[in-house]
């Protein structure tokens, strides 16, 4: 088979592998690795925590040159994802990176799938003109086809055992995530509803804060929510016309839910996705702040504004 997993340097590559077990899963990781190494290129691998254990031991002393993290924690909000294998890239200037992830994995919800999914199509976006090759993990026995049929609209090249072939589904970022855009379910029930402009900005704060006390997040995690929730409703008012609405409840195991409707648009599909320049006056440092402190974000365009719902779960 031709040596396809570690590319010309020149080029930017987003593969797809498909493995059936733990066995396909090293050889397939543990020889884009070795490749990489072999040829002096920075790796960094962010996959669930049992496969970085395999990977290890697998690499043995070579696991030392490599940079690991565990996606259960790095991307349990897949919107931040994408900020950490930029900054990897950008750790390493004038170099190929090499990027191992598994962004989808068995127990993941429908909710945190589709915007893992949104994620795997903007890397297409985020490393336009980049030297790098993004490989991405798939397990074909733990995981629905659904989201197989995504991985190949997301990613141009597919590998599956020592076949590696472009994909035909594949499709541009944007066609994607105009799909990962239906409307988002109702709520059972809302506690907390109410409209702000920028005159009420410390009233929902102390709205947000007393609410948030009667939940089963920790003292830490309410103070994350209160600042996610308020960073969003300023942005409303910064960006989304002025003004805005919000809505409080509890989801399944304690979680703590808020969504803010605007009037704002999204032009940078990327916003929030990437760390923002200290030195941009409007980097979207709001969006990325709410990404890093929020276990999910839902983002959602329509015709008369955007929705951004936001998780914080108790667990």
């Amino acid at each position: 088979m031709t040596d396809t997993m570690c590319p010309d340097a020149a080029a930017f590559d987003h593969p797809a592998l498909f493995y059936r077990n733990l066995d396909e899963y090293v050889r397939g990781t543990g020889r884009f690795v070795r490749s990489a190494l072999a040829a002096d290129e920075p790796v960094f691998v962010a996959v669930p925590g049992p496969r970085l254990d395999a990977l290890r031991e697998d690499l043995g002393m070579d696991a030392a040159a490599v940079d690991f993290a565990d996606m259960t924690e790095l991307g349990r909000n897949p919107g931040r994802i994408l900020a950490a294998l930029q900054g990897f890239a950008d750790q390493h200037p004038g170099r190929a990176a090499r990027i191992i992830g598994e962004p989808i994995w068995a127990g993941r919800s429908p909710a945190e799938i589709l915007e893992a999914t949104r994620h795997e199509a903007l890397i297409n976006t985020a490393f336009t003109d980049r030297t790098a090759t993004v490989l991405c993990l798939y397990d074909t026995a733990t995981l629905p086809s659904s989201v197989m049929d995504d991985a190949r609209r997301t990613h141009p090249t597919l590998i599956e055992g020592s076949h590696v072939r472009s994909s035909p589904a594949y499709v541009p970022a944007e066609v994607v995530c105009a799909d990962c855009d239906p409307p988002l379910p109702e709520p059972a029930a809302v506690d907390v509803e109410l409209a702000y402009t920028g005159g009420r900005l410390g009233e929902v704060r102390e709205r947000i804060d007393a609410w948030v006390r009667g939940t089963g997040l920790s003292p830490l995690r309410r103070g994350d929510f209160v600042i996610a929730v308020n960073e969003a409703a300023a942005n409303s008012v910064a960006h989304g016309g002025g003004s805005g609405g919000l809505r409080l409840w509890t989801a399944g195991c304690g979680t703590a839910v808020a969504e803010i409707r605007d009037g704002g648009r999204l032009t940078d599909p990327l916003a929030g996705r990437r760390r923002p320049s200290p030195a941009s006056s409007d980097g979207g440092r709001g969006l990325w702040m709410i990404h890093q402190l929020c276990d999910l974000v839902e983002v959602r365009a329509h015709d008369t504004g955007l929705t951004l719902r936001l998780h914080i779960s108790a667990a």
